[in-house]
């Protein structure tokens, strides 16, 4: 496991960017660049890390950026890839940056694809559960019960959100992880783990957005934590679709409640809506455990 005092000192992503404050996003970036290192090429499709990447003529990281259109990003971090491979060049890593939108809905084709073929790249879903850098618009990404402007309370989503590491073991890749801030040395160790590997790695990352979720711009980090600890957001690695490794297992999971309240996103869900939310967490929470077990 690596550790806070091990993390490199070298800073990839500049003060001074976009971001809206609190932004578990750029958090999460910050973190996994100086994992990565220099030797580190992005791929980043529409989504709010296209705005904090920077407007030309300004930049947001100390590393090249390539921007695509919104359900190409896999397919262009492959060819990207292959380009530096047919020059001799295998050393640089390619990073695919994604939003849910970029991941679940507009890119899920290209995911699919890149991950059957097992192109060499790390693909990063940053997962904020919405269409956040556009208006806060639900995804495929948002959870079952959650508002946003297109879900105006008192409606809200009516379907669950989509199991989107269900989908990327059915490719049996070689790895694949979730990860969050709240906690920063599982999220770097798992990176760590990933450089070494070839083949497609993903990454599904959970990121807390402020005004998307209705919380305190100091807050991102507290529901980071209570979506690990309610079980909402179970941390663990996947290798080749079959071992499934948790990372991380609470004592006792929290009740959901307690990750609920707080979020105005929420607000509309009564207890009983609350209660069967419960079951579902409990119900997916056990199946890990057992898949952990084999």
């Amino acid at each position: 496991m690596t550790k806070i005092n091990q993390v490199p000192r070298e800073e990839y992503l500049f003060s001074g960017h976009t971001a809206c404050p609190g932004c578990s996003a750029a958090l999460s970036v910050r973190h996994l660049t100086k994992v990565l290192g220099k030797d580190t090429v992005f791929v980043i499709t529409a989504c709010c890390f296209s705005i904090i990447a920077g407007p030309i003529p300004l930049r947001s990281f100390d590393l090249n950026v390539y921007h695509c259109p919104f359900p190409s990003a896999a397919a262009t971090g492959s060819g990207l890839k292959r380009g530096l491979q047919a020059m001799g060049d295998d050393k640089t890593q390619v990073v695919v940056l994604a939003g849910d939108g970029g991941t679940f809905d507009i890119g899920l084709q290209g995911l699919s694809g890149a991950a059957e073929r097992n192109e060499d790249i790390i693909y990063i879903c940053y997962d904020n559960e919405a269409y956040m850098n556009t208006g806060m618009q639900r995804s495929s990404a948002s959870p079952y019960g959650s508002g946003s402007n297109t879900t105006p309370s008192p409606k809200v989503k009516e379907n669950p959100k989509k199991d989107i590491m269900k989908i990327i073991e059915a490719h049996r890749i070689p790895y694949a992880a979730t990860a969050t801030v709240s906690h920063p040395a599982d999220l770097l160790a798992k990176f760590n783990k990933a450089k070494t590997i070839k083949g497609f790695r993903f990454f599904h990352l959970l990121c807390p957005c402020p005004p998307g979720w209705g919380i305190e711009s100091d807050e991102t980090i507290v529901f980071s934590r209570l979506a690990v600890e309610t079980g909402v957001f179970p941390l663990y690695e996947m290798i080749k679709g079959e071992q499934i490794n948790l990372t991380y297992e609470p004592e006792s999971l929290r009740p959901l409640k307690d990750y609920i309240d707080g979020q105005r996103r929420f607000a509309a869900l009564s207890d009983e809506e609350i209660a069967v939310m419960q079951k579902e967490v409990d119900k997916n929470w056990q199946a890990l455990l057992e898949k952990n077990k084999t």
